[in-house]
């Protein structure tokens, strides 16, 4: 079997360019061209980053808004290495300055990644780590 990556995950969103937005300023996301299927009144983003996977944003107008607890089954958070403590630290404090709910750290987890998690955009959870 040849080797094998996740190329990209996807996510529904309510507003989609404040999503955009969110990914472009904390983690230098660089948005491709706009979909936009005006028969499904589907519409979508893929988000590049420095490395590893695509994220794709999506939205379309007949979405169901479920409550996002934080410890469900199925996918759970999004997680960034941005290379190094002082980043973390500094992307952690950014984003508490800016009105985002840290809900841990910055600290070293008991298998020994250093990390934050926040509550980002639309109530999902975002994991900073080196």
């Amino acid at each position: 079997m040849s080797k094998i990556s996740i190329e990209h995950v996807a996510m529904y969103v309510n507003d989609l360019e404040k999503t955009k937005e969110f990914f472009e300023k904390y983690f230098n996301a660089k948005a491709g061209k706009k979909y936009h299927n005006r028969t499904t009144r589907f519409m979508s983003y893929f988000l590049s980053f420095d490395y590893g996977a695509r994220l794709e944003i999506m939205t379309r107008s007949n979405m169901t808004n479920s409550n996002k607890s934080l410890v469900r089954t199925g996918y759970i958070h999004l997680a960034f290495s941005v290379g190094g403590k002082e980043n973390v630290n500094a992307l952690t404090e950014k984003l508490k300055s800016d009105g985002y709910e840290i809900i841990s750290g910055p600290r070293i987890t008991g298998d020994g990644y250093y990390e934050s998690c926040i509550i980002g955009i639309e109530g999902n959870q975002i994991e900073i780590t080196l």
